[in-house]
């Protein structure tokens, strides 16, 4: 005998109707990383399907991504010189304020972030000016350069600034800076809660980013704790922010189910390097249905709370829902 519960699960349209969780390509923000040259499209080995592109290139890939109905990048770039407080990232010549440029100009319909730290074009790979005395990100100075850096993203004609640094008020500050340039209405995505994880690892990767000593765990969040995870969202909320975010997305459901009910901001996740390698080192191995897992996966971060999700996976998850 079926159950009420059996009933309306045995007619496919009927589970249609009532699936209570959806996923959009509407959903996806794609990250490309971006350099100097041209005609330069390098896989990353860690990162099957992800590469290292010129500039000419990205604009090449947002024709692809807009084909799939993707409307969204977050951009990262790769300097090609670097110092110790990462001045390739408050030039308006530096490799992220050209390529935002050359991207608004060819795809001026195109949903351009940017992502705001400086472990990319600092030399020691931490994401400030350090302390000499601590040996740690020197927080203040730090936040008056990432204003600087918000601003030349700004002008560059960014849609939206998404820092990933976790300096204790970085968005008051940078919402300061921004303010006083005449840039008011840009948003700010927060990476508000973010952990100090191991499963960045590819990304370094591809963004050439590792810390040359140490680890980010004096300013990055402690895996183990969770009530403070969401003291972070908020506190950031209260500071300006218009978008928060929790990162990595796969081993933090419960950390992104606790602030999307603790915040009435919209929230984004970002699934990162490490959860995308594994998935594909899988399918190489022949341990799991790739694109079942995947969407499936996709779906999770949605039913426990995400409003965006930042993927390598969007474009083969477009694919699949345009079917």
């Amino acid at each position: 005998m079926f159950t009420r519960f059996r009933r309306k699960r045995i007619n496919p349209v009927l589970r249609d109707l009532l699936q209570e969780t959806h996923l959009s390509v509407n959903d996806f923000i794609y990250p490309l990383f971006a350099r100097s040259g041209e005609g330069i499209k390098d896989e990353v080995g860690s990162m099957p399907g992800v590469y290292q592109m010129s500039i000419d290139e990205v604009v090449k890939e947002c024709d692809v991504l807009k084909d799939l109905g993707i409307r969204s990048i977050i951009l990262f770039g790769i300097p090609d010189t670097k110092d110790s407080v990462g001045s390739d990232a408050m030039c308006e010549h530096g490799i992220i304020a050209e390529t935002v440029r050359a991207v608004k100009a060819a795809h001026p319909d195109m949903f351009v972030v940017t992502d705001l730290c400086f472990c990319e074009y600092t030399d020691h790979g931490h994401c400030g000016v350090l302390d000499p005395v601590l040996e740690t990100v020197d927080n203040d100075i730090t936040l008056d350069n990432l204003a600087k850096q918000a601003i030349i993203h700004a002008k560059a004609g960014v849609d939206m600034i998404a820092p990933s640094g976790m300096m204790d008020g970085m968005i008051q500050a940078i919402r300061k800076g921004l303010d006083s340039a005449g840039f008011e209405n840009l948003p700010i995505m927060s990476y508000s809660t973010k952990f100090a994880s191991a499963y960045y690892g590819p990304f370094r990767d591809v963004a050439e980013s590792s810390p040359s000593f140490g680890d980010r765990r004096s300013y990055q969040m402690n895996p183990a704790n969770r009530t403070e995870a969401i003291a972070e969202s908020v506190a950031d909320e209260q500071e300006g922010a218009d978008i928060l975010m929790v990162k990595p997305a796969l081993a933090y459901m419960d950390v992104i189910r606790d602030v999307k009910n603790n915040t009435t901001l919209p929230l984004a996740v970002y699934n990162v390097s490490g959860e995308y390698s594994m998935f594909k080192m899988a399918a190489k191995a022949g341990v799991i249905d790739y694109d079942r897992v995947m969407m499936e996966t996709l779906l999770g971060f949605k039913r426990a709370g995400a409003d965006i999700i930042i993927t390598y996976h969007a474009k083969e998850a477009a694919i699949l829902l345009n079917k």
